[in-house]
């Protein structure tokens, strides 16, 4: 597996594998892989004749108070993981490969990236179109795979990715939860003990959901007052949003119809989780 630096490296790597007709796959990250990371590229080499994961810190994605100093960096076993999953290569350029000192473009998806996280964080969204545009376009990947985890983002890049006409398809996999039901996430290692526990209500508000439309139930207003029934008995959680949206759009709908997104985020401590669930 070649470690590449700069966007000249990736691009002529993915120029040579693909005059060989190989199909070619990105998984964008900021590292700190964990299994659910690891499952994107088993999925992507599952699907690709070559696979390139970026580990990338991406700075336009973070707010001035948030936690881009201190997001956790494991660059070696990032690698480690990256190459026992198949992949080709790992591209782990600098800030100023991505951002020269003198850059001024930036894509941003009006509307969408307002809505859910794009509410509370803002500008989020116009960092993350933009450096996954910057790797699309390096790489003319056919495949890029994302969590579900990340449902929001998927729904911002998928516009992307059809508003620019990139050649990519968006592909979308499954949340890997820890056993107890916590979706996996870089961030959770910020979380102390009984915080841990704590972050549990988003699982269980997620299930509660779950098994409520499994039961017949699809009222709007229903599923998000059970949800936040669940909030209620971690009082230390500062619930950030509960709702029930179309994937496309971001925008509340009345009706849990199957295809619509009911996602969740919430502060437990200091640290921002998000989950979801798709209708069924």
């Amino acid at each position: 597996m070649e470690i590449l630096r700069t966007v000249h490296e990736l691009r002529q790597w993915a120029r040579a594998d693909r005059s060989e007709g190989n199909t070619i796959g990105i998984v964008p990250t900021m590292g700190a892989l964990h299994a659910g990371h690891a499952s994107l590229i088993r999925a992507a080499n599952s699907q690709c004749g070559f696979v390139a994961v970026s580990i990338f810190v991406n700075p336009t994605q973070f707010g001035p108070n948030e936690d881009y100093s201190r997001y956790p960096r494991t660059f070696e076993a990032d690698c480690a993981l990256a190459k026992a999953e198949g992949a080709s290569v790992v591209f782990a350029p600098s800030v100023e490969e991505l951002y020269p000192a003198d850059a001024a473009t930036f894509v941003e998806v009006e509307g969408l990236s307002n809505r859910l996280d794009g509410a509370s964080r803002p500008g989020h969204f116009r960092g993350v179109a933009t450096v996954v545009s910057k790797l699309l376009i390096a790489t003319e990947a056919d495949l890029a795979f994302f969590g579900q985890k990340d449902a929001a983002q998927v729904a911002v890049l998928r516009r992307m990715v059809t508003d620019l006409r990139l050649p990519a398809k968006i592909v979308v996999c499954p949340i890997v939860r820890e056993p107890d039901g916590l979706a996996l996430s870089s961030r959770n290692v910020y979380l102390s003990a009984a915080e841990r526990a704590q972050a549990l209500a988003l699982s269980r508000a997620i299930r509660r959901v779950e098994s409520m439309v499994a039961a017949g139930v699809r009222s709007r207003g229903v599923l998000i007052d059970a949800a936040h029934e669940i909030f209620a008995s971690e009082p230390a959680i500062r619930v950030d949003y509960v709702e029930l949206v179309d994937w496309d759009t971001l925008l509340p709908v009345e009706t849990a119809m199957p295809g619509m997104l009911f996602p969740v985020a919430a502060w437990v401590g200091s640290t921002r989780l998000i989950d979801n669930t798709v209708i069924a």
